[in-house]
């Protein structure tokens, strides 16, 4: 069982979500926190919060802005102590229909779901090594990270982070520093209205009306019950962290037809 009290983690997209409910079960267990997210309201409201749990500092951070990731990984080190828990966990959800795909859209989405996990390693993982303490990553993916389905972007860009993870957990090993992966199904959050302030239009998924698409993810797991799941997958060493069995069937499919393609 690691010992949690006394560690410090930077959590991206910490203000609400998934991320909320990851900072809820960490701060329960004594750990320091240090909150990004593009959202101030969020910010204040989570880090007023959890600050009668635990010591949190919050910061205003564009997941696609690297020398802001530097400022506030300097200042909450400062403030809080050696960042040794990453959770690159900042995203968004859209969708596009083929004819109305643009680069703009594709910037956009692999610019916060991809770069943006990119640049919290690169800013802390360089950190982690130098001290040589050890530490934890973790990255949020999908389920649409481990199956692929018609939303494009969104596929796309969780698949990345998932290939991503999985290579990076060998090497980091190493260095004493572990990796997950989070690939959660439906969790009751905000993602979709988050996603749409972002693209300037409703995002609506897989051919479903808006209505339909909120209702999928407000009947999933509460994000307090993701968070918990997020421990439960660190205190594993898990690989894959899943907040549901939802996806196992169709894990199960994709393998079997995968494993069915290759040549005797």
């Amino acid at each position: 069982m690691r010992e949690w009290n006394g560690s410090v983690a930077f959590i991206t997209g910490g203000g609400q979500g998934i991320g909320l409910g990851i900072a809820r079960a960490l701060a329960k267990r004594g750990v320091r926190l240090a909150l990004a997210d593009i959202d101030e309201a969020a910010l204040a409201r989570s880090g007023e919060e959890l600050s009668s749990v635990t010591d949190v500092e919050v910061f205003r951070l564009d997941v696609r802005d690297r020398e802001g990731f530097a400022t506030a990984a300097d200042e909450a080190e400062a403030r809080l102590g050696p960042v040794d828990l990453l959770f690159n966990n900042a995203g968004i959800a859209p969708a596009s229909a083929l004819p109305d795909l643009t680069y703009e859209k594709w910037d956009l989405v692999l610019d916060i779901n991809v770069v943006g996990v990119v640049n919290g390693l690169q800013t802390f993982l360089p950190r982690m090594i130098e001290r040589g303490k050890g530490g934890y990553i973790v990255n949020t993916a999908s389920g649409a990270g481990l199956v692929g389905h018609a939303n494009v972007l969104y596929t796309t860009s969780k698949y990345a982070v998932v290939g991503l993870s999985e290579a990076l957990r060998q090497p980091a090993e190493k260095h004493g520093i572990d990796v997950s992966v989070l690939c959660p199904a439906y969790v009751a959050t905000g993602i979709l209205e988050h996603t749409d302030g972002l693209l300037g239009s409703q995002t609506v998924h897989k051919g479903q009306t808006r209505k339909q698409a909120e209702g999928n993810l407000q009947s999933g797991v509460t994000i307090d019950s993701a968070g918990e799941s997020v421990i439960a997958g660190m205190e594993a060493k898990a690989m894959w962290i899943h907040t549901d069995g939802s996806m196992k069937p169709y894990v199960r499919m994709r393998m079997e037809a995968l494993l069915d393609s290759i040549p005797s």
